[in-house]
């Protein structure tokens, strides 16, 4: 069943119940309002406080938004793009382009004006959905973009280079276009991180879309009485496909802007949250802020907080360690998944599996998984190599790129580019992305296993591990490393502790400096190896934050 159904039988069995909160803590608090009124429209995407949205308003809105896309002449398999930050359109505006039959093409925020006209135009964007926060960006590619395209504006102050979505909404019915659509039709286009160059353009059906909400659903078990607080932005496919478990189960969602600590715990208490999905900074600043003395949890009612998950980027032993001291009643999962297996869960922990965390787990529901060489052999236990995925959510195609998707895309298996070993009992390790490697000397130095142990510091708050250009080995393994706030660390005390692993393994350099963090977690490590280059030929200890380990 295409994706759209689920929301469809929410709207018949559930028309006045809550499907999804918007609370933006930035915002006055006495400035409250719902959208239980199923006359909503799609505006305002900066509004107050907190707002709400019911399932037949959710539907109806969806309904609207597609009959104004055919109204301005989008068919079946014509493609429409959003660029918004989280709000309570946005869910809405998605399913509105589904609905419409049309392909959506959800853009990363943190675009550049250049980024957003190249994905615009290698996915064949007709129609762009975008809120306030982009108008100067697009305002500097706009005369680009209208060439054949729509520009629709959601929000106040519409620039003169777009059309106000608010006004044009008003002037289409919510009644549900009825556009037959079928499981093998496309669905949607989501961008790779593009950290080798610009981003690839990855393409679901409605197949795929439909199993990451099973997927889900089976490995965290929501129910109805569920409610799911969702951070990360929507634009990526993780937060999203983790909130499908609250529409295929009709279950509450809470969508968080503003996050800290204090705004996670009040959004628990206040929404009655039971799955949080966290990414490791948050988790770890909510722990340091709970060491700290700046949060109590006993000040908030987390009672109904049954189970905290992390996903996106390897998750260190030490965190999950410290958090179960915190909260001993929480379960605890990982997923792992990328955007060309329609992101979460192709690889599952299970919360039953605790005592194997450090592991990403094992083969996710109705997904099987190779570890596998460059023949695409299967390796023995215990060695490395490539993980290779296989099921209902592996892409279409790299749209418009033949030769890139026969690359990762060999008899049915998606080739996703990390390097894993399985263990005896099943479990799949993570070892490294394949062009994160170092080789040192002729040696393999996988970062993620360095970064793992240096995380187990205590006072180390973040770390990463990347290799920089060497004379005499070619590359040689660096440690950025960001302090604990209020612990003094020096470079010796690293040294030391680095005496722990085997001595190819230890970083020959460590730089004291921030850790940067796409929007989703992961560390920028291209942004790294630039940022540092300078400093790989300096090899005096003495100047600045660097030295030499020999």
């Amino acid at each position: 069943m295409p994706i759209i159904g689920h929301l469809r039988k929410n709207a018949s069995s559930y028309p006045r119940e809550v499907a999804l909160v918007e609370i933006n803590h930035d915002r006055q608090e006495e400035h409250r309002a719902d959208w239980r009124d199923s006359t909503v429209d799609l505006s305002d995407n900066l509004g107050p406080y907190r707002r709400e949205i019911t399932w037949k308003a959710f539907d109806e809105a969806a309904s609207r938004f597609a009959n104004l896309l055919i109204s301005r002449g989008i068919t079946k398999g014509d493609r429409v793009g959003i660029l918004m930050m989280n709000s309570i359109e946005w869910l809405p505006m998605y399913f509105g382009v589904l609905k419409s039959g049309a392909v959506v093409v959800p853009l990363n925020f943190r675009y550049t004006a250049v980024e957003i006209e190249y994905c615009v135009d290698l996915a064949d964007v007709e129609v762009l959905v975008f809120g306030p926060e982009f108008v100067d960006r697009l305002a500097l590619i706009a005369p680009t973009l209208r060439k054949g395209r729509l520009l629709f504006f959601v929000g106040d102050g519409c620039p003169e280079f777009a059309e106000d979505c608010r006004q044009l909404s008003s002037l289409v019915c919510g009644e549900d276009p009825g556009i037959p659509l079928s499981d093998d039709d496309d669905a949607a286009i989501y961008f790779s991180s593009g950290t080798t160059g610009f981003p690839k353009a990855i393409l679901h059906t409605h197949r795929s879309l439909s199993h990451s909400a099973v997927v889900e659903q089976k490995h965290h078990g929501q129910t109805h009485d569920d409610v799911f607080l969702c951070i990360p932005p929507l634009y990526h496919a993780g937060a999203k496909m983790h909130w499908f478990g609250s529409l295929i189960t009709g279950g509450k969602a809470v969508l968080l802007r503003g996050v800290s600590p204090e705004t996670i715990f009040r959004a628990v208490d206040e929404e009655g949250c039971t799955n949080v999905w966290l990414l490791v900074p948050w988790a770890q600043d909510i722990l340091l802020a709970i060491e700290r003395g700046e949060l109590d949890p006993a000040d908030y009612d987390l009672g109904r907080w049954r189970i905290m998950h992390i996903g996106a980027q390897p998750v260190p032993e030490s965190l999950i360690r410290r958090w179960k001291e915190v909260f001993p009643d929480h379960l605890y999962d990982t997923n792992y998944g990328l955007s060309e297996a329609i992101g979460p869960g192709c690889v599952h922990l299970g919360v039953e599996n605790i005592d194997h965390v450090g592991a990403i787990g094992r083969a996710g529901y109705g997904w099987q998984t190779r570890v596998v060489d460059e023949k695409m052999n299967d390796v023995e236990p215990g060695e490395c190599g490539e993980l290779a995925v296989k099921g209902a959510g592996v892409m279409t195609c790299y749209y418009k790129n033949p030769e890139a998707t026969a690359e990762v895309l060999v008899d049915g298996w998606l080739l996703t580019g990390d390097v894993a070993r399985q263990d005896a009992d099943g479990f799949l390790w993570l070892v490294d992305r394949k062009k994160d490697v170092i080789i040192t000397g002729g040696e393999n130095i996988y970062p993620v296993q360095v970064e793992s142990f240096l995380a187990s510091h205590p006072g180390i708050k973040d770390v990463a591990v990347i290799g920089l250009p060497d004379e005499r080995l070619g590359e040689i393994a660096v440690a950025i490393v960001e302090a604990r706030p209020g612990v003094g660390l020096c470079e010796e005390s690293i040294v030391d502790f680095c005496a722990g692993i085997p001595r190819y393994k230890r970083p020959r350099r460590v730089i004291f400096a921030d850790v940067p963090r796409s929007a989703t977690g992961k560390i920028d490590k291209p942004l790294l190896r630039t940022r540092h280059a300078a400093s790989s030929t300096d090899q005096n200890p003495r100047q600045g934050k660097a030295f030499i380990h020999d």
